[in-house]
């Protein structure tokens, strides 16, 4: 392919590669001097590639390109695909739902944000490979993950709302987009519809004040059957909606002592945690404390995050130390759980946890510095990642085995 543009004095430009430290390395030989300016472009060019080799899946692409038929357009990464065949269970390749391996592979999606990620999550069902992204340009994203291309499926623009969370409902059927307003969305999968929430959604039982109302759904949670939707608001309310018809109106409240920092289900009781770094257990049925304990140090916990089976329960603070706490603190067999392992190897305060599947492994970031992740065993020592993480500002796990998502790639 010519150039789209050329400077005529690189003809005659001319180059020294010993006067300045930083050019040494481009000579071939130790007495070469100058270069011409197309020549200094190509010794450039070199170093830079040998720096930054092309990655593997670029050449994977570069040659499916070149082996495409001259009357067959290539496949665009924007081309959008029908989002109900491909939640529907029919976008997961069959080879990779038996596949076996021990590497975990590093996969980039096709149509990346423009703005801050907020949020990401993999859809409930281990059959459907469909990873969500929510980000700051008030779009939520949807990627097919099939081990390979991972192409990008729908994009959906909300612009009056600024999204800082996204759930997948536990049926798998919607996603409920929230932000720092009074009001969400949800976007059904199959028909491919978003709705906003209905008028009266807090109803009559709160004052009519709008100065007190609640002004952001930002912290919500769906209960394990997906039937109550728990969403923090101000001075340590949570409002309770009832989701059982796909659409929700506040029917009942609960109250802490103090502002509530985040919010867990477990086995139909809720988990609440406050500012003051005290653990509310709920009765949601009967809207009453069963319990409540003090995470131990009370290092200005930020949030709570527990696996599917009620095994253990983490506790991140603003200062890096997680507390993971075992069955105990679900149960309520002692008034003040033990914790089982304190982890201090983040520095900053801890923004994201998430428990894989079968809760062997604990997933701990924190998006106010670059390269904080630990991938964490909850009763053996943490460890990093073996390469660069970057900033992140969520993390998630897959809801069944990595080898059922095209995650994991035979030696």
């Amino acid at each position: 392919m010519a150039p789209a543009w050329t400077d005529p004095d690189d003809n005659t430009l001319k180059v020294s590669l010993t006067t300045h430290k930083r050019r040494r390395k481009l000579r071939d030989t130790l007495a070469e001097d100058s270069v011409d300016g197309h020549e200094y472009e190509e010794r450039l060019r070199r170093q830079y590639e040998k720096i930054h080799p092309t990655p593997q899946w670029a050449q994977a692409a570069h040659g499916r390109l070149q082996g495409a038929g001259a009357g067959k357009r290539p496949r665009s990464p924007t081309d959008e695909e029908e989002l109900p065949e491909a939640v529907g269970g029919h976008g997961v390749p069959g080879d990779l739902l038996g596949a076996t391996g021990s590497t975990l592979s590093r996969q980039r999606a096709h149509v990346l944000p423009a703005g801050e990620i907020k949020c990401v999550r993999f859809h409930p069902s281990p059959q459907v490979s469909v990873l969500l992204s929510a980000s700051s340009d008030r779009r939520l994203r949807l990627y097919n993950i099939d081990g390979h291309t991972n192409p990008h499926l729908h994009t959906l623009h909300v612009p009056s709302l600024p999204l800082a969370n996204a759930l997948f409902h536990p049926g798998g059927t919607s996603v409920l987009l929230t932000g720092p307003r009074p009001f969400y969305y949800t976007y059904d999968l199959q028909t491919g519809t978003s709705q906003r929430s209905p008028r009266g959604l807090w109803g009559t039982t709160f004052s009519a004040n709008q100065a007190v109302q609640d002004g952001s759904m930002e912290i919500c949670s769906f209960d394990r059957t997906g039937s109550i939707l728990a969403v923090a608001g101000r001075r340590g309310h949570v409002h309770l909606v009832d989701w059982r018809n796909g659409g929700g109106q506040v029917v009942g409240s609960i109250k802490m002592n103090t502002g509530v920092q985040s919010i867990w289900w477990s086995n139909g009781e809720l988990l609440t945690l406050g500012e003051d770094s005290e653990i509310y257990v709920w009765d949601v049925g009967q809207r009453r404390c069963l319990r409540r304990w003090k995470d131990d140090g009370g290092y200005g916990s930020l949030g709570l995050e527990g696996d599917a089976s009620g095994k253990y329960l983490a506790i991140g603070s603003k200062i890096g130390f997680v507390n993971v706490y075992g069955s105990e603190a679900f149960s309520g067999s002692v008034d003040r759980p033990k914790v089982l392992k304190t982890m201090g190897n983040l520095t900053t305060a801890v923004t994201s946890m998430r428990f894989n599947h079968d809760a062997q492994l604990l997933a701990v970031a924190s998006h106010t510095k670059k390269d904080q992740m630990r991938l964490v065993r909850p009763n053996i020592d943490p460890y990093a990642l073996s390469h660069r993480v970057l900033q992140l500002a969520n993390v998630e796990h897959t809801s069944g085995p990595c080898h059922q998502r095209g995650l994991l790639r035979e030696k």
